[in-house]
């Protein structure tokens, strides 16, 4: 590749990472048109309601100056008519000479047809493969979706360098910092639907809101696993509910708790699990089913171990802070009955570490199921 190679797929990246809660369900496509010179003369990204896709948008906008020229794409253009006709299509019909895309798009209805339609056209096809890991993180949700069905399912915890998240009296303030916490709402901005305990919800009266006023297509879809419909109608989350909160419960709960909520516009669903509990695995599904890509938990300690131990979890973001609580009482990240040998511990890999705020750092890192290596970090 080329310097310009690299700058123009560098501003096709940056522009798909504009549709950021915007272009789900779909992926996050960023396009760039050059004309036969090599002057820059269209550009677009995909948003979900603004339908066409983000190659159709930069071809438009270059009009007959893409003749000849060059598609950037931060994605493999599709071959089939979905909300939209065909962008391989597109580009041939445009005349395009080159087309410089990271990666094949993960949707078996795609996944290499749309390479292999422009080739046989006479189109010179490049994968920029330098760029493929960050392209695949930008759509890591995505991805997984269109593999599993199900969301991408990230367990996030602010937590003392002992991995406390919670001390015992005096619960009042925050672990981590301003900093550490608008980082947060950029992960929340990022995600379809959040899920925490009712337990949580009783201590803190959390809201659970993306609070990062950007533009999000749809709003942040609240989740709370509450096996008895014990949440509070006086409750913040039932308080704001704006077709945005749902209730997962079982049938242990008493039918007046369910219609209470529901008749506040609280959705309900009864999803039963042995031993009174909420079946998780069943919840993931559901909203893989509501075409929800990605899940961000944010829970106490036992709800973490329940969903660790199910291995709905795919991933963990762990906020760290200077601090150290110490005791047998401090509360830490995973309760629960845990593992009672080493050999049987959770295991992850890919693990990745980065700076946020002055002397706090977060890591990420997958999990390993089925005692099987997790699959390479995107």
């Amino acid at each position: 590749m080329t310097s310009d190679d690299r700058k123009y797929m560098r501003e096709a990246l940056d522009l798909a990472a504009r549709g950021r809660a915007l272009a789900s369900p779909n992926p996050m496509v960023g396009a760039v048109v050059l004309d036969a010179a090599g002057n820059r003369v269209g550009e677009g990204f995909h948003t979900y309601d603004g339908v066409k896709h983000a190659e159709t948008l930069a071809i438009e906008q270059a009009g007959q100056r893409a003749r000849g020229g060059t598609l950037y794409v931060s994605l493999e253009p599709c071959t089939h008519q979905g909300r939209t006709p065909a962008c391989a299509d597109a580009v041939l019909a445009a005349g395009i000479r080159r087309v410089v895309a990271p990666h094949e798009d993960a949707n078996p209805a795609v996944s290499g047809k749309g390479f292999a339609r422009l080739k046989d056209q006479g189109v010179e096809v490049e994968l920029a493969a330098e760029f493929a890991s960050e392209a695949q993180k930008l759509n890591e949700a995505y991805i997984h979706h269109t593999r599993t069905r199900l969301p991408l399912v990230t367990l996030k915890a602010a937590l003392t360098l002992d991995g406390k998240i919670a001390a015992p009296d005096d619960n009042s303030g925050w672990i981590t910092s301003d900093i550490a916490r608008l980082h947060v709402q950029q992960v929340r901005h990022d995600h379809d639907a959040i899920l925490t305990g009712i337990g949580t919800v009783l201590a803190d009266d959390c809201l659970l809101t993306d609070r990062t006023v950007l533009p999000r297509r749809r709003p942040l879809l609240r989740v709370v696993v509450d096996s008895l419909s014990r949440l509070p109608l006086e409750s913040r989350l039932v308080e704001s509910v704006a077709n945005d909160l749902v209730v997962m419960t079982t049938s242990a709960a008493p039918a007046k708790r369910r219609q209470a909520l529901e008749a506040r516009g609280v959705a309900v669903h009864v999803f039963d699990a042995d031993r009174g509990r909420v079946d998780l695995e069943a919840v993931v599904r559901w909203l893989g089913e509501q075409q929800m890509l990605s899940l961000m938990i944010e829970a106490g300690a036992k709800l973490n171990w329940a969903a660790l131990d199910a291995a709905v979890v795919d991933k963990i973001l762990l906020y760290y802070a200077p601090k150290i609580l110490g005791g047998v009482d401090s509360l830490p990240i995973v309760g629960g009955v845990g593992r009672r040998a080493r050999a049987a511990a959770i295991r992850f890999s890919n693990l990745s570490t980065f700076p946020v705020g002055p002397d706090e750092f977060a890591v990420e890192a997958y999990l390993q199921k089925d005692g099987a290596a997790a699959p390479a970090r995107p």
